[in-house]
């Protein structure tokens, strides 16, 4: 990860997707605070379903919440609701804005994630400007109906040491499989239902962190 900012590299280290309905059933905006209270660094908030101006309402309240507590919002697919919203960046996938379109209309600073399981495409997207990557499915996972195949510790591993930039473990990552992760490469975890899914987040969260801080 040379040339990659400490601060943005303790960021990634945890990021937490949200879900829509939290397990908890409590507000989104209350789940996202508790979360980065207590210690993730990132937050992408996903919704497939909601339409844009909801989105965008969405994202400048959960904006708001992680700009108190110094963490990362990055929205997920929509470019133009990330903008709108001043929000830290936007992730894309393979069916998004090309990574090298979105640089060059994105204002400095401002970051740009992308999903790939192939090294190859991780070169190429680093190339073009992604300034970390999501990677996986590594271990199964229930949480997204487009997860695709599992590539295990060996296929997160392979992307990892194909690029310079951060890479987090993606897809049924939990607590307890987390140290199964140390000494792939990977530059921290992402996760949906380890915390949207659990009654207490904030304590899921915590553990979770621990988990990552632990990597050798």
């Amino acid at each position: 990860m040379t040339g990659v900012p400490d601060q943005l590299r303790g960021a990634l280290r945890l990021m937490v997707i949200t879900h829509p309905h939290p397990g908890c059933r409590r507000p989104l905006a209350e789940v996202v605070e508790a979360v980065v209270a207590a210690g993730a660094g990132a937050i992408q908030l996903r919704d497939k379903e909601a339409p844009p101006r909801k989105l965008l309402g969405l994202a400048r309240r959960l904006r708001a919440v992680t700009a108190r507590h110094g963490a990362l919002l990055i929205v997920n697919d929509r470019l133009d609701v990330a903008l709108a919203a001043g929000a830290d960046g936007v992730h894309l996938g393979p069916d998004d804005v090309p990574v090298a379109a979105a640089r060059r209309v994105v204002p400095g600073g401002f970051l740009l994630g992308h999903s790939t399981d192939d090294p190859r495409v991780a070169r190429r997207a680093e190339a073009d400007g992604a300034d970390y990557l999501g990677c996986g499915t590594v271990f199964p996972t229930a949480s997204k109906e487009d997860a695709g195949a599992v590539i295990g510790v060996g296929g997160l591993a392979a992307v990892a040491r194909s690029v310079h930039i951060p890479v987090l473990a993606i897809g049924g990552v939990t607590a307890d499989r987390t140290p199964l992760l140390d000494g792939s490469g990977a530059g921290g975890v992402a996760v949906i239902s380890a915390v949207m899914a659990a009654d207490r987040p904030a304590n899921a969260t915590r553990r979770l962190r621990e988990a990552v801080e632990g990597w050798g």
